[in-house]
């Protein structure tokens, strides 16, 4: 797998796609990103669209105004495979993410071998000597690893095991529930530093500028995107609401909130 890994193009860089600091951290020098992604299903939903085109999704979602792409693997929840990610890598410029439950070594550099640019860890799933070793791989396959959490207590975790791109999942893994104040509840547990995401439950403008107001660099955005008519308009909207929160004379709105 270390070979196929080794003959893979070389990473794009995922977490710098999504930072909205400079490199001093003292003020954000542009809008919140968007993170669009590719998924089949989902186990709440069911299927989300039959007609699922990965690679000309994520073309709509780079036209849209994406920073990046996420693509579910995950084949029995999910309806993933490496085949919908080999599609999205050839079909964009932007970073990809492998949305799965990674927990071993070989995932890792299954996922770079993929073409893969970052991976998922999920405090959840692992333990703390787990996910220490497992962003330790995933420098040295040369990808970025979103770290998730849903608790102070996770996001404890995540700081102590080094971990520079943390997501805030607003979605309860027991119950499937959706809380968006989540991440404003974790947000002062995070460690200074890390580039944020807020995960799950992003459907209107008024939901991403929550998510910048709260402090997040990016959101990552889903089932709304999936099925929305026309994928590159629906990513565009929350794009351009992410730059107007950027902007600090930004002062007018139009009336497609909902």
């Amino acid at each position: 797998m270390r070979e196929a890994a080794a003959a893979a193009p070389a990473p794009r860089g995922f977490r710098a796609a999504i930072a909205r600091r400079d490199a001093d951290q003292r003020a954000p020098s542009r809008g919140i990103a968007l993170i669009a992604e590719v998924k089949r299903r989902s186990p709440s939903k069911g299927d989300l669209r039959p007609d699922l085109d990965p690679g000309g999704l994520a073309a709509a979602y780079q036209r849209g105004g994406a920073s990046a792409i996420s693509v579910l693997t995950e084949p029995l929840h999910f309806g993933g495979s490496p085949e919908d990610l080999r599609a999205v890598r050839a079909a964009v410029s932007l970073p990809v993410l492998r949305k799965d439950f990674v927990t071993t070594s070989y995932q890792v550099w299954e996922a770079r071998a993929w073409g893969a640019d970052a991976v998922l860890l999920i405090v959840a799933a692992l333990d703390p000597q787990r996910l220490a070793d497992l962003l330790a791989e995933a420098r040295r396959a040369g990808l970025d690893a979103l770290v998730e959490v849903h608790t102070r207590e996770e996001a404890a975790a995540a700081g102590k095991a080094g971990a520079a791109l943390i997501g805030v999942n607003a979605r309860d893994l027991a119950t499937l529930t959706v809380d968006l104040s989540r991440f404003a509840a974790v947000r002062d547990a995070l460690p200074a530093g890390a580039a944020l995401v807020a995960e799950s439950g992003i459907r209107t403008r008024a939901d991403v500028e929550a998510a910048a107001t709260a402090g997040a660099d990016a959101v990552l955005v889903g089932e709304t995107l999936v099925v929305a008519d026309d994928p590159a308009a629906t990513a565009s909207l929350l794009a351009r609401s992410s730059h107007a929160q950027a902007g600090s004379n930004a002062s007018t709105k139009d009336g497609a909130d909902g």
